[in-house]
């Protein structure tokens, strides 16, 4: 080959490499920043001057520059924890690396918490993160034996924003990289785009036309801190001149698109307590960080609110909580956990209102309450402490393990005696204190047990708990028990179709009885897009109660309406919802997508809207529903073909049943109920009408013979 053509292609290869490489990143010659290790003075967590030198591995070095205020990167120290074990033996060593001027006490106390497993230095000035260019916490920088960087970028693709993770995990990059290294190869892929928190370079402005302390801090406090404060809900605090500076772009990105602060009801009644910005606060807080966000005067600050013990409606008449911690591994599946404690009340009580301090609030997903005069929860807690004494468990501690529910049937409680069990209430992210109207209450039975069912989720940190729920009771008379009223969407034989992005789920009832309705609550799973739930009343016209949008799970409340709603008899209340089991929904739990079926787990789906309800009535009545309207307003259609068999015809009549449950958990039980059974449909199809006088259960079926399937079948 001619040297003038070997020059002209040799010209072009670099030519590429300079865009392959641009376009990977990163610019120019940053592949290979240097022959070795940059000599930069970092900081150990007890103030020791060290370098990254004295950290570094035989055959790689992965440097972790993370942050501890940062979700994303407080997400990866377990797994990073693994990953040096795994490479360890294979000359490889993690270090991570906090580019941050914080104090280093308060830094150390919050690094002990996570425990991780590998090193962990400072880098107050940011020297060695300008060095290797690092611009996100966690951005990974691999290093070889002899200095050069190999691979930089995410550590696996969980993310696909800040904040924003997939169900599923499909690419492990930095495990890529380093299988690569220690089989003697390239890096496959040298370079991926890191997700997770900006790291802060460039010193902000004293002074401007907006200020923190004198326009932005107020915003904060009336609409932020509630859950942005240490100990609560959210993954970052924002109660300080420099936290909120670290999280500014995200300020206002977030309130722009009214993300935050979180209202997911984007049409319907009108509602108390909306949590919505004005647009001139938008707008402030945008301006803010346009401007380099100013500190300003700190003599300009608001005062701080005061939160006295964390109980946002004074001090409860009766906390509850279990009487040590709950121990969570930092890694593994969800856990459903029901803790059991005694009220240790002598009389019946009154519960108007009730509040929920998360004692981990990073590990609490939500909380759901009951009462049980039964003692099969007890029981239950007894049977799981038996089962686990004398082992070592990563989760351990009080309470026993569940599904979604308590582990039990009650046993129905008699005719005239207060109920054995029921609910009262939950939590979740977001949720403010519950008080029903006055007049109206859940009803607490004395010498009862309460049980806290807990939702736990893993953030990467061993955790522990002991989450309080305190109760308010009545200080005057009750004549309206709260009643909840039930609308299940997606029936238990539905299947949502893998790689369907718009299934759509329904369902509906009809009062049967007036009732006051107060306040909505649509709930689904992972796969959950939009949902709203409507009302029609007896010859009127649908209006929407509540229209959420764009679903979030990880985010669910109660919408308490405005004005309490009048409910006549006849009134159609309905459920609709659109489900997404594509491949592009980045919260769907199955890669590739699979057919969904109805299911407690968070993997599967379910769709129901709960109505917070009160009788009309004084004393009160139980609030009928059914899955048609009431008799006057016309029967629906016939749900299939059917006809009547001998077998069926001998069902006609009044019946007395006893009826005994055995559940896989509690104790069996024996349950008595009258059922009367009339034609229905042009007499095609049986009605049957059961009824249980102990505790004024009622239930509908139809059946019918379908010629054309040539089955029995049954709607209820």
């Amino acid at each position: 080959m001619p040297p003038g053509e070997l020059g002209m292609i040799r010209t072009m290869l670099g030519l590429l490499a300079l865009l392959i490489t641009a376009h990977s990143g990163f610019a120019g010659d940053s592949a290979k920043l240097e022959t070795k290790l940059p000599t930069v003075a970092l900081l150990s967590l007890d103030g020791q001057a060290t370098t990254l030198d004295s950290a570094k591995g035989k055959l790689a070095t992965v440097v972790v520059f993370t942050s501890f205020e940062c979700p994303v990167s407080n997400s990866y120290i377990a797994p990073l924890g693994e990953l040096a074990k795994a490479y360890a033996d294979q000359g490889v060593a993690v270090v991570a690396v906090c580019p941050t001027d914080d104090p280093l006490a308060a830094l150390k106390e919050t690094v002990a918490g996570f425990k991780p497993t590998y090193p962990v230095f400072v880098d107050p000035k940011k020297e060695l993160a300008a060095a290797l260019k690092a611009t996100i916490t966690p951005e990974v920088i691999v290093l070889d034996a002899r200095g050069e960087v190999c691979y930089r970028g995410r550590i696996d693709d969980r993310f696909l924003a800040r904040n924003k993770p997939k169900a599923v995990i499909t690419s492990h990059d930095l495990k890529d990289a380093l299988d690569d290294l220690v089989a003697g190869k390239s890096v496959r892929t040298p370079t991926t785009k890191a997700i997770g928190c900006s790291i802060d370079f460039v010193a902000a402005p004293q002074t401007g036309d907006v200020t923190y302390y004198r326009d932005v801090a107020a915003i904060l406090q009336a609409n932020c801190q509630h859950c942005h404060r240490p100990g609560e809900v959210a993954p970052f605090a924002l109660t300080n001149y420099k936290q909120a500076r670290r999280w500014a772009d995200d300020i206002k990105a977030y309130t722009a698109t009214r993300q935050m602060p979180p209202w997911m009801a984007g049409g319907g009644l009108p509602m108390k307590g909306e949590r919505k910005l004005t647009e001139k606060e938008i707008a402030t807080l945008a301006a803010w960080v346009d401007g380099g966000c100013p500190e300003g005067n700190p003599q300009d600050a608001p005062a701080p609110i005061d939160y006295p013990d964390g109980w946002r409606h004074g001090k409860p008449d009766l906390i509850i909580t279990p009487g040590e911690a709950f121990h969570l591994a930092p890694t593994g599946k969800d856990l459903f956990r029901c803790f059991v404690i005694p009220t240790g009340l002598t009389e019946n009580k009154w519960v108007i209102g009730y509040d929920v301090k998360p004692g981990n609030a990073k590990i609490v997903h939500h909380t759901l309450h009951f009462f049980d005069t039964t003692g099969q929860g007890r029981e239950l807690e007894l049977k799981q402490k038996a089962k686990e004494k004398g082992l070592t468990l990563p989760d351990h501690g009080p309470g026993y393990t569940t599904g979604m529910g308590v582990g039990f049937v009650a046993r129905r409680a008699q005719k005239g005696e207060a109920p054995t069990f029921g609910g009262i209430g939950g939590w979740a992210p977001g949720q403010a204190p519950q008080f029903v109207p006055k007049g109206a209450g859940w009803l607490l039975p004395k010498d009862s047990d309460f049980i806290i069912q807990t939702h736990y989720h893993r953030d990467g940190q061993p955790g522990t708990d002991r989450t309080q729920v305190g109760l308010y009771f009545a200080k005057s008379p009750v004549d309206q028990p709260w009643q909840t009223l039930m609308i299940t969407g997606m029936q238990s034989w539905e299947r949502i179709p893998a790689g369907q992005a718009d299934y759509v789920a329904r369902g509906s009832i009809y009062l049967h009885s007036d009732a006051v309705l107060h306040n909505v609550l649509p709930h689904m799973h992972l796969l959950g897009k939009s949902t709203k739930v409507t009302m029609t009343p007896p010859g009127g016209k649908p209006i929407v109660l509540v229209d959420i949008p764009a679903w979030d799970y990880r985010w669910q409340e109660t919408y308490w309406f405005q004005e309490p709603i009048l409910a006549k008899r006849g009134t159609k209340l309905e459920i609709e919802a659109v489900f997404d089991n594509s491949a592009a929904n980045p919260n769907n739990p199955n890669s590739p997508p699979k057919a969904v079926s109805f299911g407690e787990e968070t993997t599967d789906e379910m769709l129901f809207g709960f109505i917070g309800a009160t009788s009309t009535r004084t004393p009160f009545e139980k609030i009928k529903r059914f899955g048609f309207p009431p008799t006057e307003l016309g029967a629906l259609a016939a749900p299939a073909k059917g006809e009547l068999t001998p077998v069926l015809e001998r069902r006609l009549g009044n019946w007395n049943l006893t009826t005994r449950i055995k559940p896989l958990l509690g104790k069996e039980m024996k349950i008595d109920a009258h059922e009367t059974v009339v034609k229905a449909y042009g007499d095609t199809f049986l009605r049957v009408d059961s009824g249980n006088e102990e505790d004024g259960t009622d239930l509908v079926e139809f059946v019918t013979f379908d010629p054309a399937r040539k089955v029995y079948r049954m709607w209820t």
